[in-house]
């Protein structure tokens, strides 16, 4: 172990009462990553609170332990630990006045380094995959369900192992986590891809008002059309993961319309060599080469042709 693990491995070992967070609007990553750390750490005795500001998608709640999720943390805590947030303003508006973190992991590039001790690795695929990489070191086990946690992380980080920074390691990852008895075609089916019904309405609501411009295709979708497909979050519902597949662009985005005159925008990079974090970077995002994301305050008649003009100048589109 360098400094900065060793360091983390003797807070977590003296730590008795946890507090483990990540972002809101989780994606896998950010739920396998709470999950395989907050799974582990209250198989050694601790007593852990797990918690997503946004609650669980229906995607992930198939993962043992989801069910102990919670909206916010109550009571006391002597640590405090964030997983795959590149910023402390992504864990939400309950942790405003929490304090400093004690410990920050990540993989996204633009993370801010603002926890107390700073695990960072951009190089992996996923967070999960650094923390399969060191829990054991610290000297957790991962059991079955912590593996079924941390792969669907990296499943679902590398959508399948489709992005261009999927890497003989992230499959020898997964293939030592297949090993405690997961069911990967299982995880691949319900995190990527089973959808429910008002999810391809809003999909297809979606996919109908597809553009596309010097390299880059997008999607929109409105509060309107999360009400008439009848789907009840407030994320594109993975369809971000549609717009990549589209061949022919070196960008795919998609624009989603929020309650609270914000529009969240997800940018993918079709091609490699493209970074397109520095432009959600630009927009107060974050995230990493392949995939990045940020929420702008206005409208979308006002962010629309801002971002796609940036996201053109930006990357020389």
């Amino acid at each position: 172990m360098n400094e900065a693990t060793g360091a983390i491995k003797e807070r977590m070992d003296i730590s008795q009462k946890v507090v483990v967070a990540s972002h809101v609007r989780p994606d896998g990553d950010a739920i396998g990553s709470l999950l395989g750390l907050g799974l582990a750490l209250l198989d050694a005795g601790k007593s852990v609170q797990m918690v997503l500001v946004d609650g669980v998608s229906s995607s992930f709640r198939h993962l043992e332990g989801s069910e102990l999720i919670v909206k916010e943390p109550t009571g006391e805590h002597d640590t405090f630990i964030t997983v795959d947030c590149a910023d402390f303003k992504r864990v939400g508006k309950v942790f405003e006045n929490f304090g400093q973190p004690d410990i920050n992991i990540d993989h996204h590039i633009t993370n801010e380094r603002f926890g107390k001790l700073n695990l960072i690795e951009p190089e992996e695929v996923a967070t999960a995959a650094i923390l399969t990489n060191y829990l054991p070191i610290w000297g957790y086990k991962i059991t079955k369900p912590i593996a079924a946690a941390l792969l669907t992380g990296i499943v679902t980080d590398t959508l399948g192992f489709r992005t261009s920074n999927t890497n003989p390691s992230a499959l020898r990852l997964s293939a030592m986590l297949m090993e405690t008895g997961v069911n990967m075609t299982d995880l691949y089916m319900k995190s990527l891809v089973k959808k429910s019904l008002p999810a391809a309405r809003y999909w297809g609501a979606g996919l109908s008002r597809l553009e596309q411009e010097d390299g880059i295709v997008w999607a929109t979708l409105t509060m309107e059309d999360r009400k008439k497909s009848g789907y009840g979050g407030n994320d594109d519902a993975d369809l971000i993961n549609m717009i990549s597949a589209i061949e022919g662009h070196k960008v795919g985005m998609i624009f989603v319309e929020q309650n609270d005159r914000h529009v969240k925008i997800s940018w993918r990079a079709l091609e490699p060599g493209i970074d397109v974090s520095k432009v959600a970077k630009h927009f107060n995002g974050g995230g990493h080469a392949a995939a990045a994301g940020a929420d702008i305050p206005g409208t979308l008649t006002e962010i629309q042709p801002l971002v796609i003009k940036t996201t053109q100048e930006m990357l020389s589109i």
